[in-house]
């Protein structure tokens, strides 16, 4: 086959052969090669593939072929060549062959070895240290060193697994490189991507800042540059997949919040119903949690954290202050997720619930809601109680159906949606019923801008006003 060859800014020529892209180098070079390559070459020109750099079909992988050809020739023929030209060809991005190895065993004469470049998960590593102080706690764990390292790594969220697995696109190991771009390896929603490589171009800005680098252009270019005019569009086009906008990811650290799907009322009091009824004591016990999630459509962290103290019971103050979230996973109390204390006017049907469930001798200090332990309620208990929770005997596995799947096994209710969907169900059926959107946009704490998105489909019920 003919190879295939294009104008040339330099002596180290790019072509491509049976659709690889390689460099021949002029035979002045023919020295150096023989010596790094241990054997004659015996009047032939050094061929040398660069094969990760792609194919002939591709312009823009001749163009960083040819910036590669124009590094190499500008070291090799610089009058200090030895100490500019690295053997090892990490420096040129040319690291991951047999060269790599060199800087072990082989020193040119004069030649002070390149250091190689810092990898992308040594930048981050560094990154997350620098950054920690700056961020909240929850923030920092769920967005930073689970969502967004896991990108980085490659890692996606198996459903039927419950566990990352790896989508062997992992850009962890890569040593930063001039001339170019990682944010298309990485894989995910639109939402996603514009959060990691943000966040990865900041640590590259960073690093440089630190003079711990060499590399001048930015592998992350063009980070943080989410088009917010494209996000709101009626469909969105993502790796060949059309997707309409209700199902586009608004928070991509947390699923469940991007699923607006809801129970209708029904299934919200049958649910409620079957918790009560259950024939298991622990089951039963979490009832009143589950109704008040249903009745108040606050976070489960929220309800988790919430102490007597918070809710005020009477004529005049008859509301719940919800101020404070629990992490079962940091075990610790914090701040709500937006920051903000809010005020939960209370109902008579909460307010019956409350009243019901309020010991005669609680203490203001005392949690509203504890397990059979005594303790506080964690995602993970609440999850097991309504999902499933399983166990392992003598090496086989068990597992125990919850009470929202088992409903839905039986087809006594559509599907089972996951604890976080009783907010969804909550806010779904009070802004069809007519709430005032600002008020319930204000008790719990998203914006009406949301609930118009998210919650208020076409209700074919309705009708037009007539004024």
């Amino acid at each position: 086959m003919r190879a295939d060859k294009r104008p040339q800014p330099c002596d180290v020529t790019v072509y491509s052969d049976k659709g690889s892209l390689a460099l021949r180098f002029p035979k002045r070079h023919n020295p150096l090669w023989e010596q790094l390559d241990g054997k004659p070459l015996n009047g032939k020109a050094k061929c040398l593939g660069i094969g990760k750099y792609g194919y002939k079909n591709n312009p823009e992988d001749w163009k960083r072929a040819s910036q590669i050809a124009i590094a190499l020739e500008a070291d090799l023929d610089h009058p200090e060549w030895e100490k500019l030209f690295d053997p090892t060809l990490a420096k040129y991005g040319l690291g991951g062959g047999k060269y790599a190895k060199l800087a072990d065993v082989l020193q040119l004469p004069g030649t002070v070895q390149a250091k190689p470049e810092i990898t992308v998960g040594e930048m981050w590593e560094a990154y997350l240290e620098w950054k920690k102080p700056q961020l909240e706690e929850t923030t920092y764990e769920f967005h930073y060193v689970s969502a967004f390292t896991n990108a980085i790594k490659g890692l996606v969220w198996d459903k039927t697994k419950r566990e990352f697995i790896s989508a062997k696109n992992s850009i962890w190991d890569k040593p930063l490189a001039d001339n170019h771009c990682f944010v298309p390896l990485l894989q995910g929603s639109p939402r996603l991507i514009s959060r990691v490589t943000a966040a990865l171009s900041e640590a590259f800005l960073h690093l440089q800042s630190q003079g711990k680098t060499k590399i001048t252009i930015n592998p992350f270019i063009g980070a943080g540059t989410e088009n917010k005019a494209d996000k709101y569009k009626t469909t969105v086009t993502t790796e060949g997949v059309t997707k309409e906008w209700w199902e586009i990811d608004d928070i991509e650290s947390n699923p469940e919040e991007n699923d607006k799907r809801a129970f209708t009322r029904e299934e919200r009091d049958i649910i409620i119903k079957a918790f009560y009824e259950s024939e298991k004591p622990a089951t039963r016990l979490i009832g009143p949690l589950v109704e008040f999630l249903f009745l108040t459509g606050c976070r489960s962290g929220e309800a988790f954290a919430l102490r007597w103290q918070d809710v005020f019971l009477g004529k005049h103050k008859n509301y719940i202050r919800f101020s404070k979230s629990y992490n079962g996973r940091l075990k610790n109390t914090q701040v709500t997720k937006t920051g903000e204390i809010r005020l939960f006017k209370i109902y008579p049907k909460l307010e019956n619930l409350l009243l019901k469930i309020k010991p005669v001798d609680a203490k203001s200090t005392d949690l509203v809601f504890v397990n059979s332990a005594g303790t506080s309620y964690t995602s993970g208990l609440l999850y097991e109680k309504w999902v499933n929770s399983n166990t392992t005997k003598k090496g086989i596995k068990y597992d125990y159906p919850g009470v929202v799947t088992q409903l839905a096994d039986t087809g006594v209710i559509g599907c089972c949606l996951s604890p976080y969907h009783t907010r969804h169900t909550f806010i779904t059926l009070q802004a069809h019923a007519g709430t005032d959107l600002l008020l319930l946009a204000t008790a719990c704490g998203n914006s009406v801008e949301v609930i118009q998105r998210h919650y208020l489909g076409i209700d074919t019920e309705v009708e037009i006003t007539d004024i």
